[in-house]
C-alpha cells in the first residue's frame, strides 16, 4: 500500500480527528458527526471523505471524488504556470566612441526589449585611456533616457564599476485610458 505525499489533504482512513464537520457532495452542511459515520456516508455514495480544512476545530471534511479533486488541483497549477510571465534582463553594450548609426541600431534594440516587457541594462564600456572621459559615458546614457522618453523609466541610475558604467531601464507601466 502506497501512502500519499504529505502535501495532499488527508483522505478516508487517514483522517485522525474523532469528530468532523461534514459538507455533503452537493455542498450542503451535514453538521458535526463522528469520523466513522462520515466515512460510512461517503462509502455509501461511492465517494471519498476528504479533509479540506485540517486546522479548523473540528476539522472540515467534504464528501467528494478524491481523484477528480486531485486532477482539478493539478489543472489549476498548470494554468497558473502558463499565465506566469518571466521578465528577462537584456544587456546592450556601447562605447564612448560609438558612431551615430550604431547608436541608433542599439537604441532600436533597447526599444524592442522594453516593448516586450523585459528590463534592459545599458553598459558603457571604456577601453584604455577612454576611462579618463567618464563624462562621455554619462552623456550617452542621458541621451538614451531622453531618446526613449515615455517608454522607459530609470530603475538604477548610472554608476561606474571598474571600466564599465551601467544603468538599468525598466518598461514604463501604461495606465489604461478610462472610457469617457
Amino acid at each position: 500500500m502506497t501512502s500519499a505525499p504529505s502535501s495532499d489533504p488527508r483522505c478516508n482512513h487517514r483522517i485522525r480527528a474523532r469528530e468532523v464537520r461534514v459538507i455533503a457532495d452537493d455542498g450542503s452542511q451535514v453538521g458535526i458527526i463522528p469520523t466513522s459515520e462520515a466515512l460510512r456516508m461517503a462509502q455509501e455514495k461511492g465517494l471519498d471523505l476528504v479533509e479540506v480544512a485540517p486546522n479548523a476545530e473540528p476539522p472540515v471534511c467534504r464528501i467528494m471524488d478524491f481523484g477528480r479533486f486531485k486532477y482539478q488541483q493539478q489543472k489549476k497549477v498548470q494554468e497558473a504556470r502558463k499565465k506566469a510571465t518571466t521578465v528577462q534582463l537584456k544587456e546592450i553594450k556601447v562605447r564612448p566612441k560609438t558612431d551615430e548609426h550604431d547608436y541608433q541600431t542599439k537604441l532600436k534594440h533597447i526599444r524592442r526589449f522594453l516593448e516586450d516587457g523585459d528590463r534592459c541594462k545599458v553598459t558603457v564600456f571604456f577601453r584604455g585611456r577612454e576611462i579618463v572621459h567618464k563624462d562621455r559615458g554619462q552623456v550617452i546614457l542621458a541621451r538614451v533616457v531622453v531618446d526613449l522618453g515615455e517608454l522607459a523609466k530609470v530603475e538604477q541610475e548610472p554608476r561606474t564599476e571598474g571600466r564599465m558604467m551601467t544603468m538599468l531601464l525598466a518598461p514604463q507601466v501604461k495606465k489604461p485610458i478610462a472610457p469617457a
